[in-house]
C-alpha cells in the first residue's frame, strides 16, 4: 500500500502559485510651456501595492511652490500639448483635459476623498528644487487604468476642495503621459 500511495503522490502535479506582478506605469515629466512640453524635470513611477498606488518621484529643477507644495493629479487625456482655453488664450498642457474622474463625481476631494480618482497627494519640493519621495494614493487599486493618462504637477498647492477651483493648484507646471 505505501508504494501505491507514493506512486499516487508522485503522479500528482505540483501546483505552485506564480508570483503576481504588480502593474506599473511611468513617465518623464516636462515643464508645461506655451510652446508645448519643455525641459525634462525628472521621472515618476506608479505601481500597485496593497495600500493603493505607490508613487515614486525623482524630480529636479522645480520652484518650491505654495509652502513648498504643488498640486499633483492624473488628468483624463494622454497629451501634454498646449491647447486654447475658453477665453482663446493658450493653456500650457491644456490638452491633458480635466482631472481623471471616471465615476463622474465632479468633485475635488483629495486622494482619500470620494471625488476625482485622479486626485493625488501633494508634492513637496525642497528649497533646492528637488522632490524625491514616495507617496500613496489609497483609492487607486489598479494603476493599469492610468496608462495613457497625463500626470500633472501644478504651480500652486492643493487644499483638496473645490474652493478655490480645483483646490487652488492653478496653472500647469509639468506634465507627462503615463506609459
Amino acid at each position: 500500500m505505501p508504494r501505491i500511495l507514493l506512486a499516487s503522490i508522485a503522479a500528482t502535479p505540483l501546483l505552485v502559485a506564480a508570483p503576481t506582478l504588480a502593474a506599473t506605469v511611468h513617465t518623464t515629466l516636462q515643464l508645461a510651456t506655451p510652446e508645448g512640453p519643455g525641459a525634462e524635470v525628472g521621472s515618476v513611477m506608479i505601481m500597485d501595492s496593497p495600500q493603493g498606488a505607490r508613487i515614486m518621484l525623482d524630480l529636479h529643477g522645480l520652484p518650491p511652490g505654495q509652502r513648498g507644495f504643488h498640486g499633483f493629479h492624473v488628468h483624463e487625456n494622454g497629451s501634454c500639448a498646449t491647447s486654447k482655453g475658453p477665453d482663446g488664450k493658450l493653456v500650457p498642457a491644456g490638452a491633458a483635459g480635466a482631472h481623471f474622474d471616471p465615476a463622474g463625481t465632479g468633485r475635488h476631494m483629495g486622494p482619500e476623498g470620494q471625488g476625482h480618482l485622479g486626485d493625488l497627494p501633494r508634492v513637496e519640493v525642497a528649497a533646492n528644487g528637488t522632490a524625491r519621495e514616495n507617496l500613496t494614493a489609497p483609492r487607486i487599486k489598479d494603476v493599469s487604468a492610468l496608462k495613457g493618462k497625463a500626470l500633472m504637477l501644478h504651480v500652486g498647492g492643493d487644499n483638496y476642495t473645490d474652493t478655490p477651483p480645483l483646490g487652488g493648484g492653478g496653472a500647469r507646471l509639468a506634465c507627462g503621459v503615463l506609459e
